[in-house]
């Protein structure tokens, strides 16, 4: 079982990027797989998920109407189209992925939460 986190870097606000998500040893349709960010010295950040057995989606406040997650099941993959970045956009983002919990549509954060090794993504001003 593994999560590849992709498309990160550098760029200017108001620039988007694509970052993506390669997952194997289970099947979306299954599973609540999410996009979270960590900044040094902040908890990890929920900020965009998908429960594939409800297709519920959840975005954070503060990236409505500019985050798109999207997946492509033929693909394994995930992603997460980011449009008009800010420069308190910059963070490490990571890839999880556990069993769909009530109630829940982002993964948990448990021991036994998969997660990616994380792609860093700077925006500067």
């Amino acid at each position: 079982v593994q999560l590849v986190e992709s498309g990160g870097g550098s760029v200017q606000q108001g620039d988007s990027l694509r970052l993506s998500c390669v997952v194997s040893g289970f099947n979306l349709d299954e599973w609540a797989i999410g996009w979270f960010r960590q900044v040094p010295g902040k908890e990890r950040e929920e900020v965009s998920c998908i429960n594939g057995r409800d297709g519920r989606i959840y975005y954070v406040d503060s990236v409505k109407d500019r985050f798109t997650i999207s997946t492509d099941k033929a693909e394994n993959t995930i992603y997460l189209k980011m449009s008009s970045l800010k420069t308190e956009d910059t963070a490490v983002y990571y890839c999880a992925a556990h069993p769909p919990l009530r109630g829940r549509v982002c993964p948990p954060v448990l021991s036994r939460t998969l997660w990616g090794r994380g792609t860093q993504v700077t925006v500067s001003s």
